[in-house]
């Protein structure tokens, strides 16, 4: 099902039709180019199965520190003063519109979907089938009830049961969370289709989220671009205590560049919107591009290193991996 076409006003990153921004925007990718990446491209060859061992998170985790779970992918349930947030839930075998064929995970959620807290929110950037997994939403909403946030243009593929607790968003809109903790949606580099004919119809973003005394930045998907974006987050927000910034399905780079970071992109942006830590996320469980699993870690570390920066304050973990700070 492809989402509703958003309706509403004309904006600085929409014209009425579809989103756009922000900065400079490269021209769509067509079949054409599809065509010769695939004609052109060999893909390594990923495991079929790699074994994790799967994380149980506590109920809650109170006062100033953060616990992060890494589920997978862009799968992350964050714990905070008292509140537990599923950013971009995808507990499915496929990240696909059909349940027989697509990218298949090559390991299991490291949070299994039945030792998840109760949540106080689910945030999903935008409607890329690796982000917004309908089954995934349709069963948290009968075991994990609790209102969701998106951004704007999302809500028609969602089943009923999910869009009666479902807000949209705009970039620059926030949401109270609990006193004194909010939910911000900004914007990413990036674009949107559940189909072949609604690209840009519905918008896509990241997240920051802001307790009393810490800041965390959820980036979801984004390209580099300008980088405009990235200091006008570190002069908004005056930095964060932890940034979720993707590093993988970046190859090759004449396709993916306009949509996806590389790790030595992720490692600049680390460092424009002034993290004191950071988590790597988007990579290892599907495969969607062409580079080898193992690849996107090393060359973190690779830039990382040249870039003078201690590989501890930006790890890659697998799965089932929980980081607390």
């Amino acid at each position: 099902m492809t989402s509703r076409y958003w309706r509403g006003p004309v904006s600085d990153h929409f014209d009425g039709t579809r989103f756009h921004g922000p900065g400079p925007r490269a021209p769509d990718k067509t079949l054409a180019d599809l065509r010769r990446w695939r004609r052109t491209q060999a893909p390594a060859r990923w495991p079929r199965r790699v074994a994790i061992v799967r994380d149980v998170p506590p109920p809650r985790v109170e006062g100033d520190a953060i616990r992060v779970s890494l589920i997978g992918h862009a799968t992350v349930l964050l714990q905070t003063a008292g509140l537990n947030i599923l950013f971009d839930p995808v507990f499915s075998d496929r990240a696909s519109p059909v349940a027989f064929a697509g990218p298949r995970r090559v390991t299991e959620p490291g949070v299994a979907l039945a030792d998840l807290p109760p949540l106080d929110a689910i945030c999903v950037s935008h409607n890329h089938y690796d982000h917004m997994d309908v089954a995934s939403l349709a069963r948290l909403a009968r075991t994990r009830p609790c209102p969701l946030f998106t951004t704007l243009g999302n809500i028609a593929p969602l089943p009923r049961a999910v869009r009666a607790a479902t807000r949209e968003m705009d970039w620059g809109e926030s949401a109270a969370l609990a006193p004194g903790v909010t939910l911000r949606c900004q914007g990413a580099y990036h674009w949107s289709s559940r189909g072949w004919f609604d690209r840009r119809r519905a918008l896509w973003g990241s997240f920051v989220v802001t307790t009393p005394t810490r800041k965390i930045w959820f980036a979801a998907d984004t390209a580099f671009e300008d980088g405009a974006l990235f200091d006008d987050l570190r002069a908004r927000h005056g930095g964060f205590d932890l940034a979720l910034i993707p590093i993988g399905a970046y190859a090759p780079r004449w396709f993916m560049k306009d949509q996806h970071v590389d790790p030595f992109e992720a490692v600049r942006i680390f460092q424009m919107v002034g993290a004191r830590q950071a988590v790597a996320i988007h990579w290892g469980v599907f495969q969607l591009t062409d580079e080898p699993r193992d690849e996107p870690p090393r060359l973190l570390a690779q830039a990382l290193a040249e870039a003078g920066v201690a590989a501890e304050r930006f790890p890659a973990p697998e799965p089932g991996t929980a980081l607390v700070y």
